[in-house]
This record gives C-alpha cells, sequence and structure tokens, in this order.
C-alpha cells in the first residue's frame, strides 16, 4: 500500500525495481520488480515488520537492495481508523536508532539490521559496494522535524526549516557496525546523481539544492571525493530540482548541463536555467 516516489531501473531487465510497505494482520516490506511490458509486478525480497518506517527512497548496488529504517514509524491500524492526516500517525522514536537491513537482489536473503544513530531522510544519493563493505549515501536530517517545517501555515509565518546534510553511512556486514560522516558542509537535497553511468557504482559528483534555512535558495554541486562544494544562486530566485543531462559522448563524469526551473521572485515569473554541470 505505501511504496516509494524513486524507483530504480534494473541494469539486467531495463525493469522497474521498487519497495511498498504491504499492511495487513501481518506487515512486510517488500520489493518487486516490474519487468518491460508486464503488468504485473514480482516479489523479489520481503521482510516482515511491526511497525514500518516511512520511507520515500531506497539504495542499490549491483549485489544489494538497501532498506534504510529511520525510526518515524506507524502503527498499521492508526492509519486507518485516527481519521487525521496521512503523515501525523506517524511517531518518532529515536531510542530504535536508524537501521539499515542489505537484502540480496538475487535470492532475496536479508542481511542485518545495523544499527546506528537516529536520523531522518527523504532521499538516498547513491550506493555502492567497497570491498566487503556497502557505501550508503543519504541527504539526512536530525529529526523528522522537517515534516512539520513545511507546512504551508508556518512557511507563510516565516518559521524556516532544518537543512538536509549529505552523509556517508559505511555498513560492514562482517563487523556488523555502521561509520557515519558528514561528506560536505554545504546544505543538500533533492540530490541527482550521473544515474546512468554511477547508480549502483562508486561516484564522485552530487547535485541538488541548497538552502539558507528560509526556503531553497541555490543550486549546489558536491564534490564527495574532495569534500567540497560549489553553489549557483541569485537574488529573489528560487530554483527548483535540479536535472542532470549528460552530453553525448561524454568522457567525464560531470560532463553535460543541469537543467532546473527556477522562480523569479522579482518579476513574478519562472525560467529555465541551463547551467555547465
Amino acid at each position: 500500500q505505501l511504496t516509494t516516489a524513486h524507483p530504480h531501473m534494473d541494469r539486467a531487465t531495463k525493469g522497474m525495481l521498487n519497495y511498498a510497505a504491504k499492511l495487513g494482520p501481518r506487515n512486510s516490506y517488500r520489493f518487486f520488480l516490474l519487468r518491460p511490458g508486464s503488468s504485473k509486478p514480482q516479489v523479489i525480497a520481503e521482510l516482515p515488520v511491526r511497525e514500518p518506517a516511512y520511507m520515500h527512497s531506497f539504495g542499490l548496488t549491483e549485489r544489494w537492495l538497501v532498506l534504510a529504517e529511520f525510526p518515524f514509524v506507524v502503527n498499521p491500524p492508526r492509519l486507518a481508523f485516527s481519521g487525521r492526516p496521512y503523515i501525523e500517525n506517524y511517531r518518532w522514536k529515536p531510542e530504535l536508532g536508524t537501521r539499515f537491513h542489505l537484502l540480496d537482489r538475487r535470492t532475496g536473503e536479508s542481511v542485518g539490521p545495523f544499527e546506528t544513530e537516529p536520523r531522518f531522510a527523504f532521499h538516498h544519493v547513491n550506493s555502492y559496494e567497497d570491498g566487503d563493505e556497502v557505501v550508503v549515501d543519504v541527504c539526512t536530517f536530525s529529526d523528522p522535524g522537517i515534516v512539520e517545517d513545511l507546512y504551508m501555515e508556518r512557511l507563510r509565518a516565516g518559521k524556516g526549516f532544518a537543512p538536509a546534510h549529505l552523509e556517508r553511512f559505511r555498513i560492514s556486514p562482517r563487523e556488523g557496525a555502521v561509520g557515519v560522516e558528514r561528506l560536505v558542509d554545504e546544505p543538500l537535497e533533492l540530490p541527482r546523481i550521473n544515474y546512468g553511468r554511477c547508480n549502483e557504482r562508486p561516484y564522485r559528483f552530487a547535485w541538488g539544492v541548497g538552502t539558507d534555512g528560509t526556503w531553497i535558495d541555490g543550486i549546489v554541486k558536491a564534490d564527495v571525493e574532495e569534500r567540497s562544494s560549489a553553489r549557483w544562486s541569485e537574488p529573489g530566485c528560487f530554483p527548483g530540482e535540479p536535472v542532470f543531462v549528460a552530453a553525448p559522448q561524454a568522457e567525464d563524469e560531470d560532463e553535460g548541463v543541469l537543467l532546473s526551473v527556477v522562480l523569479d521572485g522579482r518579476n513574478g515569473t519562472s525560467f529555465l536555467l541551463v547551467l555547465d554541470a
């Protein structure tokens, strides 16, 4: 019943991979593959759960489906009977921590969970394998306060909102441990990568939107190797999620353009921004 906004492409079949939570007498997380030309999804991995966590995206490596359970969870009957808006049924339980599950894309078998400090997030950036470890990069918040920060009445009151930061979780299944580090200082959300070239694989660059804490006011390029960032902004302009378009026969990972529809608050219009990526 509850799926994500960010499916992945399966390189082998060119089908769509996504996650969904099945709610009922027995709740479960399910990953499914929808093959080209098919109207029926194939469940490829399943994991039982008592209180499903809110999930907006998931990670993918060449071997693993990466499920990050942030401790923002729901008791399924509450969704049906509370009479409250959907998201207000979720509860923040930081004592649960953040729990990563790795599910084998070939066998469906799960490994974990691997636990670390509580976080909240909407967007995975990329995941890949590094030897025996699994690297998972996510735009994280310290808690789910961003959900209420984005209520229209709060925005109109000028409350502002907490920024997201690009963090790397390095999972060691052998040691059962998770290391965490911030990759760049500049806030980053609505991330994009050179998907066709880098998804499931090591990468260097991510693009997204930045903020001064009051609203989205810039576009940010993060270099996760150099741990640095570059920024575009103009006074009174508010960009939307950037889209990366690779140049034909590109040799470099960031060779191409970024497209973003920008609200120009000075003139009451919007324009299409094209940046050298």
